[in-house]
């Protein structure tokens, strides 16, 4: 069934309006008639089972048959903060992060970031796009709320942001010791944050400064991985030793 979201204010009493691209997705992509049925979710974990009513100008109105709390969402809090990468990587790592149950992403200029955000308008945008991959991720894969994209902060600031996680891990390439499973087993964390280096990974330096903020280097195994699946690796880790997957 196909799902969407609505601000709480359309919520109103026995009915749901539906307008804005999600309108016209539903009407002239979709097809959807009178009577057929979509789930809403309201971003908060409610979701609705509702009844397309009919369609006005620019908006559908839907009623509401049944409603339910989403179960989706993991008890686990965790924030990724993703070296910036090159090209469109971003956009793949924000729709598999979303899948994979994550709550924040906050992308990160590093030592080794190569991409150039040309003043505050080219931010906004960006953070625009990447939070439009979120909420079509979200809806996919039936989330009950969408995960926040951030605007770009430096490197300092996101060691100083992940502090306040109950565990911080940084997995690098030069690290053999640290393992991702043994540290969890000994935590056991509720909120949790991964720090991602771009393309060409971090400095010595950077390595130093997340030490002495007390987030963690970790391996991921003898395996140089790229900035677009370490991600992915270090979230399928976490969820999975922490009971959200397998």
């Amino acid at each position: 069934m196909p799902k969407f979201f609505v601000k709480t204010e359309n919520v109103k009493n026995e009915n749901i309006i539906i307008s804005g691209e999600d309108f016209n997705h539903i009407k002239n992509v979709l097809r959807l008639r009178r009577g057929e049925n979509i789930t809403v979710g309201d971003f908060d974990g409610t979701d609705y089972t509702v009844s397309i009513e009919s369609y006005e100008t620019d908006c559908v109105i839907t009623r509401i048959l049944s409603t339910s709390s989403n179960n989706t969402e993991s008890d686990i809090d965790v924030v990724l903060f993703q070296g910036i990468p090159k090209s469109d990587k971003m956009e793949l790592i924000i729709q598999k992060s979303v899948e994979l149950g994550v709550k924040r992403i906050v992308p990160v200029f590093t030592e080794r970031t190569v991409v150039k955000l040309n003043g505050d308008k080219d931010i906004k945008n960006k953070v625009s796009r990447w939070q439009r991959i979120a909420l079509e991720a979200s809806k996919q894969c039936n989330r009950g709320i969408v995960p926040q994209i951030e605007s770009p902060i430096q490197f300092e600031n996101a060691l100083r942001l992940a502090g306040t996680s109950d565990l911080s891990v940084i997995p690098y390439e030069k690290e053999n010791a640290n393992r991702l499973k043994p540290i969890l087993m000994n935590a056991m964390p509720k909120s949790i944050s991964v720090i991602i280096g771009p393309e060409g990974g971090f400095t010595e330096k950077e390595i130093s400064k997340s030490i002495e903020n007390k987030v963690v280097p970790v391996t991921l195994g003898p395996r140089i991985l790229r900035t677009e699946t370490a991600g992915f690796v270090a979230l399928s880790i976490l969820m999975y030793e922490l009971g959200d997957i397998g």
